[in-house]
């Protein structure tokens, strides 16, 4: 009689669920719960039945957003139970001595991993299915999507633990190796971006989302979501016999459900890689950090590459930050930072494998070779030779655009704005072409400049500033995002210094800045009115004594005003350099926002604002039409608080407030005037008055007389503008 070898034992099998029932039999008590809780809240709000798309929908919410977390730690501590004996030399040898095959154990063991995965899952669901049965909500294609969907991701996640098992020979390096493995992409970007934004000129984001399938937990809750369709219909009520318009849920389905069948063929190849490693593992191999000859080097230089990026940055903030001038590392001591933790990562991850500290003898050659590759790092970093920071994308690889500038987001499309796509470039690369300009302003050294009207110094400290007659500076916020025809985003931001003589030169960056927003264009770009794939998702206005939403009819008459206003060149153009940008506009602001397509942007909302401002002929014509203002409401700010505007600003308003205990407004409504030395009118126990005149050279000027003062006046700009109004004495 042939004997034959059996893949599987019954016997190992049912001593492994035995073996290990409070952990399957916890996780199904856990999973009765919810079940248990839906049907005391049906009960409790009087047996409302649940429609079958609206279990469909439950079911795909759990699916998309809740069976991966769970599924996560689930796995893994299935994997360290029915693996265990990996991971003690008398346990692995007992095993391997018994009448079974490695085949056997292997089979075995993943199946009884994979039993236990399923049985809470399996409790859950039925109980779930009953209580949706009672109520009338039963949904057959809900629950098969939802069924294979558990599966597959049960099986990616318990396939992945049990390849992490046979790479360690330790049970803690386990859910350590499993947990870096399902997040590396995502620990690797932010990483890599965490170190490139302080070389690379404009780079500002700490997450690109490259590689982000390589991280299943992230990838699998951003990418499945149910995708439901309401309608509005009009039911009848049963009891009182009335109509009533609601909104009924239509459809559902599991938007990239694909993706778990996927991760399941991953799942199953795992499994594969994680037998062929078996067949090779020693016994003896029990207990080492690393089981698998190969990928010891991988475990040295992956601990001295991920110690001295993350290790390094932290050293350095902790010593050179505080001597760091502006946002960029200098190159030498970011240099000796990350060597020294490359160094700590290096020595440790070998003396976990050598089992000894006893390392540095032998292992030198290999610091060395993590020490250059520090430099050489940094150094391509400084040196751009990666074009990170050169980067424009071409307009034939580009699906959107979107600039955010002067408080405001623009998107263009290509094919329907190429012209605008074309002038958001040619500004991107005159920022490049300007970077040393820019930084230097951005990091606070001095540049001293000269022109006919006078001559200032941008970045300088207040002892140092330079007044100019005319001329003035501030600096704004500029972002580029491209989405690429590939789904990659290429992001760059920048702090952006603008003077009014640069801004008269056609070849400089804030001439083309200010031609591109404040063109008629993007005026129209900036209010989105009848662009494609945005959608109005409220809108509201306020004034100084209340606020209304407002309908869709009055939405689209005031659109239309603004937009009327804005080619006029009434409304939209944003002017640079002005303090006081809401001196002249009423309390009157219009508040849109707008629902963006989920498939090209990030985010789901955006929003703007609308200050209505004086000349705004056809926005408050519209507003006065609709009874949403009066001519009370036509109050500017300046006139409404004018201790804001008034030389002395809110230093006088204090003064004056503690003086009287009580607002401007409400003195002047009691003695019908404002109190003496208040906004620079004369007081009794003065005579003279201040007088701010322009910075000129009164040397040489025949009309300044020889005993006459005059003021200068100089702005210092800081983080955000003009921060500091500075006046001397000549």
């Amino acid at each position: 009689m042939r004997s034959k070898t059996s893949c599987f034992n019954g016997t190992l099998f049912r001593k492994n669920l035995s073996r290990y029932w409070p952990l399957w039999g916890l996780a199904s008590f856990g999973g009765a719960m919810f079940p248990l809780a839906m049907l005391l809240e049906l009960l409790h709000n009087g047996f409302r039945f649940w429609s079958p798309l609206e279990t469909r929908q439950a079911y795909y919410t759990v699916l998309s957003y809740g069976v991966p977390v769970i599924s996560i730690v689930y796995a893994i501590l299935c994997a360290m139970a029915v693996w265990s004996y990996l991971y003690n030399a008398r346990s692995v040898g007992m095993m391997h001595t018994l009448p079974i095959r490695r085949e056997g154990l292997f089979v075995t063991n993943v199946l009884s991993g994979l039993t236990m995965m399923a049985i809470p899952y399996a409790v859950t669901g039925v109980l779930l299915v009953l209580v949706t049965m009672l109520f009338g909500g039963f949904e057959p294609m809900g629950v098969l999507v939802t069924v294979l969907g558990v599966m597959g991701e049960s099986l990616f996640f318990f396939g992945l633990a049990t390849f992490c098992a046979f790479i360690v020979g330790n049970v803690f390096m386990l859910p350590a190796l499993y947990g870096l493995l399902n997040f590396i992409a995502v620990l690797t970007d932010f990483m890599v971006n965490l170190l490139a934004q302080g070389f690379c000129f404009g780079l500002n984001s700490s997450y690109s989302g490259t590689v982000e399938w390589l991280s299943p937990v992230v990838y699998l809750i951003q990418k499945i979501s149910p995708n439901s369709t309401y309608e509005t219909q009009w039911v009848t009520d049963r009891l009182g016999g009335q109509r009533y318009e609601t909104s009924v849920l239509t459809s559902v389905t599991l938007e990239n459900g694909w993706l778990i069948a996927a991760y399941a063929a991953a799942g199953a190849a795992l499994l594969g890689l994680a037998w062929l490693l078996y067949r090779r593992r020693r016994s003896e191999s029990a207990g080492d950090v690393v089981a698998v000859g190969w990928m010891k080097p991988v475990f040295r230089y992956g601990c001295a590459v991920y110690a001295a990026i993350l290790g390094g940055r932290l050293l350095y903030a902790l010593l050179w930050d505080s001597f760091q001038s502006g946002r960029y590392f200098t190159v030498l001591p970011m240099i000796l930072c990350m060597i020294a933790g490359g160094a700590i990562g290096y020595y440790a991850a070998s003396m976990l494998l050598a089992k000894t500290p006893r390392v540095f003898k032998t292992t030198w050659k290999g610091m060395l070779a993590v020490a250059l590759g520090c430099a050489a790092l940094c150094g391509a970093m400084k040196c751009d030779l990666f074009g990170v920071v050169r980067r424009v994308p071409a307009p034939d690889s580009v699906k959107l655009v979107n600039v955010y500038a002067a408080g405001s987001n623009y998107y263009l499309t290509p094919g329907k704005d190429d012209a605008l796509i074309e002038k958001v470039r040619t500004l991107h690369q005159t920022i490049i072409d300007d970077k040393d300009y820019i930084m230097s302003t951005a990091e606070g050294r001095s540049v001293y400049m000269e022109t006919e009207e006078g001559s200032y110094t941008i970045g300088a400290p207040a002892s140092e500033i330079v007044s100019t007659s005319v001329s003035s500076f501030a600096n704004t916020s500029v972002r580029f995002t491209y989405t690429l025809n590939s789904g990659l985003k290429v992001e760059r931001r920048y702090n952006l210094y603008l003077t009014q003589n640069r801004m008269d030169q056609e070849d400089t960056y804030d001439h083309l800045l200010d031609q591109l927003i404040n063109s008629q264009e993007m005026r129209q770009k900036r209010i989105r009115w009848r662009d494609e794939g945005f959608q109005l998702d409220g809108a509201w206005i306020d004034t100084w004594r209340d606020y209304s939403d407002l309908s869709s009819r009055e939405v689209g008459l005031i659109l239309d005003a603004v937009a009327k206003d804005a080619e006029n060149g009434d409304w939209g153009v944003y002017n640079w350099f002005q303090a006081d940008n809401d001196a002249d506009s009423y309390e009157i602001q219009i508040h849109f926002q707008y629902k963006l397509p989920e498939s090209q942007f990030d985010r789901t909302y955006d929003a703007i604002q609308v200050n209505v401002k004086e000349g705004m002929t056809e926005t408050i014509r519209a507003l006065k039409d609709l009874k949403l203002i009066t001519d009370a409401d036509l109050v500017t700010n300046r006139e409404r608080y004018p201790w804001q505007y008034a030389a002395g600003g809110w230093d006088q308003y204090d003064q004056f407030y503690g003086q009287f205990h009580m607002s401007p407004e409400e003195y002047y409504e009691r003695y019908s005037e404002y109190p003496a030395g208040w906004f620079g009118t004369e007081s009794d126990d003065s005579s003279t008055e201040t007088e701010i005149a322009p910075a000129v050279d009164d040397s040489h000027s025949p009309s300044m007389s020889d005993g006459a003062e005059a003021t200068s006046f100089g702005i210092i700009g800081g983080a955000d503008g003009p921060t500091v109004m500075v006046t001397t004495a000549a």
